[in-house]
């Protein structure tokens, strides 16, 4: 393989790819990322204002459009494909960035585990493993029709090693892992094995959900939580969006082809250190 071939393997002109959770922190680099590599990108999204701020970041060589929608509601999903076919005429790869918690979901010292409400858990459970499933039911069965595509899920490092206070996030990021094994060996054996689902599991980056439970809102010092993530983070920070962007690139182009059922850490070393 000479450079110009691998070169056009991150190439993603003509290609389509519709990316839930597009509008967050990690999900508008994702965007991005694609429309830099040429793809057009269809980003579903909840928030109109939201998904306008992430567009007018957009500088090419591909475009992003937005399509509204509820990656846990079947119906707006189906109506969302319809769009996104009718526009670009196919979709090649689904990003299932959509996902987070519920601060009613985290246990702390005025919330016990047993107290954790009903509305709270069903929420992130909905969010993240639903938020998951259903986009792929949908935009994988036009994956099915035309015999090929890819399905990149986003887990979490807390599905591997469930963190303290997060229960029902580690949970729900643990059966994101499951799904993903379960669904590249479904449909490369039952459909076509032209179409690959992995995952990346991002370790510790600021969100706007975990900012303020990692840095002092008042000072942006660590507070004891985030020091002692970095105390167990071999390469001694945060992740960046920009750190996803490589293993998202390779696991949806064609230089992973021969890459199914996996889940990629991007954690700057946190789940191979053991804490001595």
């Amino acid at each position: 393989m000479d450079l110009d071939e691998l070169t056009k393997m991150y190439d993603f002109e003509g290609r389509t790819v519709v990316v839930t959770g597009g509008t967050g922190v990690l999900g508008r680099e994702i965007v991005r990322a694609l429309t830099g590599c040429g793809a057009s990108v269809g980003v579903l999204a909840r928030n109109r204002e939201k998904a306008d701020a992430v567009l007018s970041e957009i500088k090419g060589p591909g475009r992003a459009l937005v399509f509204a929608g509820d990656a846990t509601k079947r119906d707006d999903l189906e109506r969302a494909a319809r769009e996104v076919v009718a526009e670009f005429g196919r979709v090649d790869a689904l990003v299932n960035g959509a996902g987070g918690n519920h601060p009613q979901a985290t246990t702390r010292p005025d919330l016990s585990f047993f107290d954790i409400p009903e509305e709270a858990l069903r929420f992130v459970f909905d969010l993240n493993l639903l938020g998951t499933i259903f986009p792929s039911q949908v935009f994988g069965r036009l994956m099915a029709e035309q015999g090929e595509g890819v399905i990149l899920n986003v887990s979490s490092m807390s599905a591997f090693r469930p963190l303290t206070r997060v229960l029902t996030y580690s949970a729900a990021k643990a059966g994101v892992n499951s799904f993903t094994q379960w669904l590249a060996v479904h449909l490369a054996t039952e459909y076509s094995p032209r179409i690959r689902v992995n995952a990346i599991a991002p370790g510790f980056f600021l969100t706007e959900q975990n900012r303020f439970l990692l840095t002092d809102k008042e000072t942006g010092q660590l507070t004891a939580r985030g020091q002692s993530i970095i105390a167990h983070t071999p390469m001694g920070r945060f992740g960046e969006p920009k750190d996803l962007l490589g293993t998202i690139l390779w696991l949806l182009s064609p230089a992973s082809g021969f890459v199914t059922g996996i889940v990629v850490p991007v954690d700057g070393g946190f789940s191979a250190f053991g804490g001595v």
